[in-house]
């Protein structure tokens, strides 16, 4: 497919919502036709699973937690994602399938083979071309969430050690595929962030010869 995907990863707090609406800002000032989803979400049916997965009152299990978040991925992709990638647009999009390898796999303990299976299922084996890693210490993302005022969902609710795991996944996935992920500070100011995350944006749609990159 023409266009280009980007997903942007983190524990809570790292800053990469906003990372993502910067980038989207400074996108559409190039004219790139953007698209942006998140996960859990994207299109209506998604939406509703996220609103399953999220509400602190339910006791969810891991497993179908897991399969939950499968659900979601698959209409994204489906409904969002392969159409906009399809003719050529750039697609942002707020955690992707690495995030249920660090939450449900080391977060939760299952088991990573199996999550890789059936997020292949999910996504039709559709990979970002970038993602962009948030690396915060989650002790940090706390603090800041706390100073916001705002009530947590039920994944926020997760105790420390469970977040901890969930960065040392998201650093071992890095580790892993460095030519996909970029590993930004989350102790850097927003301007040094979004320098870095639009220069790399850039490099790779010129590489793929997207419109307005």
């Amino acid at each position: 497919m023409p266009g280009l995907f980007l997903t942007f990863e983190g524990v809570e707090g790292s800053g990469k919502s906003s990372r993502c609406r910067d980038l989207l800002e400074a996108l559409r000032l190039r004219r790139c036709e953007t698209v942006f989803t998140r996960e859990p979400g994207g299109p209506d049916i998604s939406e509703r699973i996220r609103g399953l997965l999220l509400d602190p009152g339910l006791t969810v299990p891991p497993l179908t937690e897991l399969m939950l978040y499968f659900a979601g991925r698959a209409a994204n992709v489906d409904l969002v994602v392969s159409p906009a990638l399809s003719r050529g647009a750039v697609v942002v999009c707020d955690r992707y399938g690495d995030a249920t390898m660090a939450y449900q796999g080391y977060g939760r303990g299952l088991p990573l083979d199996g999550i890789r299976t059936a997020n292949r299922l999910a996504t039709g084996g559709l990979k970002p071309h970038l993602t962009v890693l948030m690396d915060l210490d989650p002790e940090e993302g706390f603090r800041r969430m706390s100073s916001s005022g705002r009530k947590l969902d039920r994944i926020e609710m997760e105790d420390l050690a469970f977040h901890r795991r969930v960065r040392d996944g998201y650093l071992e996935l890095a580790s892993g595929e460095p030519e996909r992920f970029l590993v930004v500070d989350g102790m850097l100011a927003p301007g040094e962030q979004n320098a870095l995350i639009l220069g790399e944006v850039i490099r790779r749609g010129e590489e793929r010869k997207v419109a307005g990159l």
